[in-house]
Protein backbone atom coordinates (compact mmCIF):
# COMPACT_ATOMS: atom_id res chain seq x y z
CA UNK A 1 0.00 0.00 0.00
CA UNK A 2 1.48 3.27 -1.43
CA UNK A 3 1.20 6.38 0.93
CA UNK A 4 1.30 9.72 -0.67
CA UNK A 5 1.16 13.36 0.41
CA UNK A 6 -0.92 15.73 -1.82
CA UNK A 7 -0.74 19.40 -1.12
CA UNK A 8 -4.12 20.70 -0.27
CA UNK A 9 -4.98 24.89 -1.22
CA UNK A 10 -7.39 27.28 -0.05
CA UNK A 11 -9.77 25.62 -2.91
CA UNK A 12 -9.96 22.19 -0.53
CA UNK A 13 -11.14 23.94 2.60
CA UNK A 14 -14.29 22.33 2.61
CA UNK A 15 -13.17 19.14 1.74
CA UNK A 16 -10.70 18.97 4.44
CA UNK A 17 -13.36 20.16 6.90
CA UNK A 18 -15.81 17.49 5.73
CA UNK A 19 -13.24 14.70 6.13
CA UNK A 20 -11.75 16.06 9.49
CA UNK A 21 -15.67 16.08 11.37
CA UNK A 22 -15.93 12.71 9.80
CA UNK A 23 -12.80 11.79 11.31
CA UNK A 24 -13.02 13.53 14.80
CA UNK A 25 -16.73 12.54 15.52
CA UNK A 26 -16.13 9.37 17.68
CA UNK A 27 -13.58 11.03 19.76
CA UNK A 28 -15.99 14.35 20.11
CA UNK A 29 -18.65 11.97 21.33
CA UNK A 30 -16.43 10.19 23.53
CA UNK A 31 -14.57 13.28 25.45
CA UNK A 32 -16.92 16.26 24.66
CA UNK A 33 -14.33 18.76 23.96
CA UNK A 34 -15.87 20.97 21.81
CA UNK A 35 -13.56 24.14 22.18
CA UNK A 36 -10.28 22.23 21.19
CA UNK A 37 -11.74 18.78 19.26
CA UNK A 38 -10.68 19.60 15.64
CA UNK A 39 -13.99 18.22 14.81
CA UNK A 40 -16.06 20.38 16.36
CA UNK A 41 -13.89 23.64 14.18
CA UNK A 42 -15.98 25.79 11.34
CA UNK A 43 -14.79 25.39 8.15
CA UNK A 44 -13.50 29.00 8.15
CA UNK A 45 -11.39 28.07 10.92
CA UNK A 46 -10.18 25.67 8.28
CA UNK A 47 -9.88 28.03 5.81
CA UNK A 48 -8.04 30.65 7.53
CA UNK A 49 -4.95 27.89 8.41
CA UNK A 50 -4.88 27.55 4.85
CA UNK A 51 -3.96 31.00 4.35
CA UNK A 52 -1.26 31.28 6.99
CA UNK A 53 1.98 31.30 5.14
CA UNK A 54 3.42 28.74 7.67
CA UNK A 55 0.42 26.05 7.21
CA UNK A 56 1.20 23.55 5.08
CA UNK A 57 -2.12 20.89 4.71
CA UNK A 58 -1.55 18.02 2.45
CA UNK A 59 -4.40 15.27 1.99
CA UNK A 60 -2.96 12.02 3.15
CA UNK A 61 -3.69 9.43 0.15
CA UNK A 62 -3.47 5.82 -0.49
CA UNK A 63 -3.06 5.04 -4.37
CA UNK A 64 -5.73 8.32 -5.92
CA UNK A 65 -8.08 8.20 -2.84
CA UNK A 66 -7.39 10.38 -0.44
CA UNK A 67 -8.01 8.68 3.40
CA UNK A 68 -6.83 11.61 5.57
CA UNK A 69 -4.87 14.63 6.39
CA UNK A 70 -1.95 16.10 8.12
CA UNK A 71 -1.32 20.11 8.58
CA UNK A 72 2.57 21.27 9.61
CA UNK A 73 3.35 24.42 10.71
CA UNK A 74 6.37 25.35 9.69
CA UNK A 75 7.93 28.47 10.41
CA UNK A 76 11.05 28.01 8.71
CA UNK A 77 13.28 29.13 11.38
CA UNK A 78 16.09 27.61 12.39
CA UNK A 79 15.79 26.56 15.74
CA UNK A 80 12.07 26.60 15.82
CA UNK A 81 9.73 23.54 16.04
CA UNK A 82 7.50 22.27 13.30
CA UNK A 83 4.28 21.34 14.65
CA UNK A 84 2.02 18.31 13.39
CA UNK A 85 -1.86 19.68 14.16
CA UNK A 86 -3.98 17.94 13.57
CA UNK A 87 -3.39 14.95 12.26
CA UNK A 88 -6.17 12.31 10.93
CA UNK A 89 -7.20 9.34 9.11
CA UNK A 90 -10.98 8.40 8.01
CA UNK A 91 -12.31 5.87 10.43
CA UNK A 92 -11.96 2.97 7.98
CA UNK A 93 -8.48 3.39 6.90
CA UNK A 94 -7.25 3.78 10.91
CA UNK A 95 -5.17 1.04 12.20
CA UNK A 96 -3.31 0.22 8.82
CA UNK A 97 0.08 2.10 9.18
CA UNK A 98 -1.23 4.77 6.94
CA UNK A 99 -0.15 8.12 9.62
CA UNK A 100 3.09 6.28 10.45
CA UNK A 101 3.85 6.64 7.16
CA UNK A 102 2.44 10.24 6.82
CA UNK A 103 4.58 11.50 9.75
CA UNK A 104 7.75 10.16 7.71
CA UNK A 105 7.06 11.77 4.71
CA UNK A 106 6.11 15.10 6.32
CA UNK A 107 9.91 15.01 8.07
CA UNK A 108 11.40 13.91 4.85
CA UNK A 109 9.79 17.08 3.71
CA UNK A 110 10.10 19.47 6.20
CA UNK A 111 13.23 18.39 7.99
CA UNK A 112 14.02 15.51 10.59
CA UNK A 113 14.31 17.29 13.91
CA UNK A 114 12.26 19.88 15.75
CA UNK A 115 8.85 18.82 16.38
CA UNK A 116 6.54 19.04 18.42
CA UNK A 117 2.52 18.10 18.82
CA UNK A 118 0.32 17.02 21.82
CA UNK A 119 -2.55 14.24 21.31
CA UNK A 120 -5.05 12.54 23.99
CA UNK A 121 -3.76 11.04 27.37
CA UNK A 122 -6.61 9.06 27.29
CA UNK A 123 -5.66 7.55 23.87
CA UNK A 124 -3.11 4.71 24.58
CA UNK A 125 -3.12 4.19 20.01
CA UNK A 126 -2.36 7.37 19.22
CA UNK A 127 0.87 7.71 22.12
CA UNK A 128 1.80 4.80 21.05
CA UNK A 129 2.14 5.55 17.25
CA UNK A 130 3.77 9.08 18.06
CA UNK A 131 6.35 7.26 20.54
CA UNK A 132 7.59 4.69 17.73
CA UNK A 133 7.79 7.61 15.60
CA UNK A 134 10.16 8.76 17.75
CA UNK A 135 8.26 11.62 19.88
CA UNK A 136 8.48 12.00 23.63
CA UNK A 137 6.92 13.69 26.11
CA UNK A 138 7.82 16.49 27.16
CA UNK A 139 6.51 16.22 30.71
CA UNK A 140 3.88 18.92 30.41
CA UNK A 141 0.08 18.26 30.51
CA UNK A 142 -2.82 20.01 29.83
CA UNK A 143 -6.47 19.48 31.33
CA UNK A 144 -9.33 19.60 28.55
CA UNK A 145 -12.33 18.28 30.96
CA UNK A 146 -12.78 16.10 33.39
CA UNK A 147 -12.80 13.41 30.60
CA UNK A 148 -9.70 14.32 28.48
CA UNK A 149 -5.89 15.64 29.24
CA UNK A 150 -3.91 16.58 26.50
CA UNK A 151 0.15 15.56 26.80
CA UNK A 152 2.61 16.90 24.78
CA UNK A 153 5.56 15.20 22.88
CA UNK A 154 8.57 16.45 20.82
CA UNK A 155 11.27 15.00 18.67
CA UNK A 156 14.46 16.61 18.49
CA UNK A 157 17.27 16.08 15.89
CA UNK A 158 19.25 13.39 18.29
CA UNK A 159 15.54 11.23 18.85
CA UNK A 160 15.32 10.26 15.12
CA UNK A 161 13.95 7.01 14.49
Amino acid sequence: MEVTLSRANIDNAKEIHSMQVEAFKELLEKYQDFDTNPGNESVERVEARLKQDFTFYYFICVGQQKVGAIRIVDQKEVGSNKRISPLFILPEFQGKGIAQEAIRLCEELHGKGNWELDTILQEPKNCHLYEKMGYRQTGKTEVTNERLTLIFYEKKEADKV
